[in-house]
């Protein structure tokens, strides 16, 4: 269950110097703290000392799981900084160990030269959707009712997921920040739809799953009070990896964002597991 306030909280970083800030950690499962809680605090580091920009990129590279129960240790080293971009090196460490680091590019943003964006591959709407377990203020509806947990729930290599996060401020920081906390949580298992007997809920039991890297682009100001949809395809699994793509729309189809993933899928070293 997540709590838009407890979300909120997270993302308020606490100053411990120039460039340097400490995290709090929502609530974890598996004593491993959630993937998209980093790319959102990552986000507002980054932010910091650049109120006319956005954010337009975030990479991270998740180097080793970070604790829910120790502080994190944020800091930022500064590549660039002019008029329409900026850049910083965003590092996230636990007792001096570093969790993930993050290159995040700023900019702003200029008058159309030129423009198009893609549509919804597959149409469909929030209220036909099926609610997706309880995840409180993070709602989240499934296409189809499609369940990445099941085992033998096998489908192709797609899943759109419609998410909003209820009572989220107006705020153009906190809502990339947020957005980029859903961004986080469907292309291992959409990797996983086409194979039989193998599903999210063996992850961290007799699967060992994580992801590698992740990188998101803004493409227009989102709101992450309002529906969106996820858009999620999963082109390749092989050799113990998983690589996947998504695009962000509006309950309207406009693009609005779109992030790619690299993600570990492998047998729990001394457990079963599913056929990959």
């Amino acid at each position: 269950m997540v709590a838009i306030g407890e979300l909120l909280d997270a993302l308020t970083l606490e100053g411990a110097g120039p460039g340097r800030f400490r995290g709090a950690n929502l609530p974890a499962a598996h004593g491993v703290v959630f993937g998209g809680q980093l790319l959102g605090q990552s986000i507002v580091a980054a932010h910091h000392g650049h109120d006319d920009m956005t954010v337009k990129t975030v990479h991270t590279v998740f180097a080793r799981a970070a604790r829910p129960d120790l502080p994190l240790e944020i800091t930022v080293e500064s590549i660039q900084a002019g008029r329409t971009f900026a850049s910083s090196v965003v590092t996230i460490a636990q007792e001096g160990r570093t969790c993930t680091s993050s290159t995040v590019l700023l900019h702003a943003s200029d008058d159309d030269l030129i423009r198009h964006a893609d549509a919804p591959p597959r149409p469909s709407r929030p209220d036909d959707a099926v609610a997706g377990g309880e995840t409180g203020d993070w709602e989240i509806r499934v296409v189809g009712g499609v369940d990445i947990s099941d085992p033998e729930a096998v489908g192709p290599p797609d899943l759109d997921v419609w998410a909003r996060f209820v009572g989220a401020p107006d705020d153009p920081l906190v809502n990339q920040a947020l957005l980029a906390y859903a961004t986080d949580g469907f292309l291992i298992g959409t990797a996983m739809r086409p194979h039989a007997g193998v599903g999210q809920a063996q992850a961290h039991r007799t699967l060992s799953t994580g992801v590698i890297s992740h990188t998101l682009t803004f493409h227009e100001p989102v709101s992450a009070a309002d529906w969106l949809l996820l858009a999620h395809h999963s082109a390749y699994a092989g050799r113990g990896r998983a690589y996947g793509r998504a695009d962000v729309f509006t309950e309207d189809g406009r693009l609005v964002a779109s992030f790619v993933q690299d993600a570990l899928i492998r047998p729990m070293p001394g457990g079963a597991s599913g056929q990959l």
